[in-house]
């Protein structure tokens, strides 16, 4: 079987380059194609496939650039030349569904998500960005999200990375999706005895408006408690001209330190609204509980009361009573472990081969039905109608 996966752009390895990077454990001999790549930035796994880029690539600075190209990747995509594959696995953040399958292909996306900035956080990225991007997404976005929803069509498998991302693909694309939660390296951390731990919060992830880093800043620099903040974006520098001698703002860290921090914090914080959010998965691969806001994925990941704590407004307010409570709950770090399990690696490739699996054997079920109720004839018999001739 000829597989395909088609990605939206390789500049990097996070969440959903660790997603494609186990599709890739799948089906080893898969081709990738993806608008563009820079191949110091991604895993050796991903690397030794053979690898398409779209036309995207040879604009001017496509490595950096290529979210300015967000308008042409719809062309993009359907330009690419998949006639040869007989299964397709689109892994779908930005554009990348939207490839024209050939008739006889199966097409599985792996959604994790619906484009926010033209779906669910459309006003919110809008409101963020500069005169010209924002008079561009007026223009432009209409045409997008009826191309989007259009491409659904291509599709004829979703599988959601949450329930919180499945609902969303039921509302703008009407379809139905199974749910297969995505992976995470659990035993790649470490956890360590009570003894160890230190006596400081811990917030990882890319410092960008929506994740609220400020909020956290803010709320530790009201309350004296010691925070550490591992991670880079466009607020960085803010944040670290805004933080008090008790916020260390480390900025990017290699994974022994990320690492290290994990399993030593007292809990992590958690305030952004996510798709599912692997970083709290990873806090609890360690052993330390999660206080986060409640909506999003941390819903299905995070046990109120038994693995972390769960806050209900993004408010610094909401955050220090969230934080106090936490104190008051004695966790176990061995259920708290034990949970975080659930969402390995191995479990990921073993529900997302089921559903791809699933997928052939129903679209194989349909060939034949079609099949039966259109049998083969025989060559038509040819009558010539004869006439008389009058004499």
């Amino acid at each position: 079987m000829r597989v395909a996966i088609v990605h939206y752009w390789l500049v990097g390895m996070r969440g959903g380059e660790k997603v494609l990077e186990a599709i890739c454990e799948l089906y080893p001999s898969a081709d990738i194609f993806t608008h563009v790549v820079a191949p110091e930035s991604i895993s050796a796994t991903i690397s030794k496939h053979r690898i398409f880029t779209s036309f995207i690539a040879r604009l001017p600075r496509a490595k950096s650039w290529y979210k300015k190209y967000l308008l042409l990747m719809p062309l993009a995509l359907e330009q690419f030349d998949l006639r040869r594959y007989d299964l397709i696995i689109s892994s779908e953040s930005g554009p990348a569904k939207g490839i024209i399958p050939p008739p006889h292909a199966v097409h599985v996306c792996y959604c994790h998500s619906p484009m926010r900035y033209i779906w669910n956080m459309y006003q919110d990225y809008k409101l963020a960005s500069g005169f010209l991007t924002r008079t561009a997404m007026t223009l432009f976005s209409h045409y997008l999200r009826n191309w989007d929803q259009g491409s659904s069509a291509r599709v004829d498998l979703f599988v959601a990375n949450s329930h919180n991302v499945a609902s969303r693909i039921r509302k703008y694309f009407r379809r139905e999706s199974d749910v297969v939660y995505p992976p995470v390296d659990v035993d790649a951390f470490e956890q360590v005895p009570a003894s160890d731990v230190r006596d400081y919060y811990l917030m990882v992830g890319e410092l960008v408006a929506y994740k609220r880093a400020d909020l956290v800043v803010d709320a530790f620099n009201a309350s004296g408690r010691k925070l550490i903040v591992i991670g880079g974006g466009e607020m960085l520098v803010t944040l670290k001209q805004r933080a008090r001698p008790n916020v260390q703002i480390l900025g990017p860290q290699p994974f022994a330190v990320l690492r290290h921090h994990y399993a030593r914090c007292l809990a992590l914080i958690f305030p952004g609204e996510e798709d599912f959010g692997i970083v709290p998965v990873e806090a609890m691969a360690s052993g330390r509980p999660v206080i986060a806001f409640g909506r999003g994925g941390v819903t299905e990941t995070v046990i109120d009361g038994v693995t972390g704590v769960l806050f209900a407004e993004q408010t610094a307010e909401a955050l220090e009573n969230a934080i106090a409570r936490a104190e008051t709950i004695s966790f176990s770090t061995s259920d708290i472990v034990r949970h975080a399990a659930g969402f390995s690696r191995e479990r990921f490739k073993h529900q997302m081969r089921e559903s791809v699996e699933r997928a052939l054997r129903e679209s194989a079920t349909i060939a034949a039905g079609h099949r039966n109720q259109n049998p083969s004839r025989a060559e038509p018999r040819i009558v010539y109608a004869s006439r008389s001739l009058g004499g």
